[in-house]
């Protein structure tokens, strides 16, 4: 009897986490193009290019491919985060709205089915709360901004602040993913205007000194 040599096995893991891949790939083009529901597992075999008995060799179900979908949105998502430095408490407006706005709309165009699992009505609990998770730490991140650019704010509309900056964004991305190509970098600059028309008046009014300067290193 032929034995499976470990070159070979590892030959064949390879090409199945390619497979699965490719399935994950294609899975959140359908589910951004048709949603969740009417997404079906023949729709996301036949594009990958494979039968759904093979499709079945790597996921049971639809739900098992959208759940293993939102793991990756999750671990991409936590590494979004990091542009929520301490460094947005100081950088020029305009290079604060380009240093959050673009790695966001980046994210979104780079993950068409996000929305389609985050805000259908079959939604995947641990993207859920992990998307929780990052807008309330974004918020936090977002309330302590204000209070080092606009120290003359009260704490309650700091928080207030804080929360409708971020949501103004998150309201926006969606029109601006949606947008055909040609068009998504005017959307972009309109969302850009519309996050420093906001902006802009608080940290003036707000703040204490007549310039924000960064802190100095020694």
């Amino acid at each position: 009897m032929t034995q499976t040599t470990p070159r070979a096995r590892r030959r064949r893991q390879a090409r199945g986490e390619r497979r699965i891949e490719l399935l994950l790939d294609v899975a959140a083009q359908v589910f951004a193009e048709v949603g969740f529901e009417a997404a079906t597992t023949n729709a996301i075999a036949a594009r990958a290019g494979m039968s759904p008995g093979s499709l079945y060799q790597f996921f049971p179900n639809k739900d098992a491919i959208a759940e293993a979908l939102a793991d990756r949105f999750v671990d991409r998502l936590r590494a979004t985060e990091a542009i929520f430095g301490p460094e947005i408490e100081y950088l020029p407006l305009d290079e604060l709205i380009d240093h959050v706005v673009d790695p966001l709309v980046s994210f979104h165009v780079d993950h068409p089915g996000f929305q389609a699992l985050f805000s259908g009505s079959i939604v995947s609990p641990r993207l859920a709360a992990a998307t929780h998770g990052f807008l309330q730490a974004v918020v936090r991140r977002t309330e302590a901004m204000f209070a080092v650019r606009a120290p003359g704010l009260s704490a309650e509309r700091r928080a207030r602040c804080a929360r409708v900056s971020v949501e103004l964004i998150r309201a926006l991305l969606p029109l601006v993913v949606a947008a055909d190509p040609a068009e998504r970098d005017a959307m972009v600059i309109e969302l850009k205007a519309a996050q420093r028309g906001y902006l802009a008046p608080i940290f003036a009014s707000g703040s204490s000194n007549a310039e924000l300067a960064a802190p100095v290193s020694d």
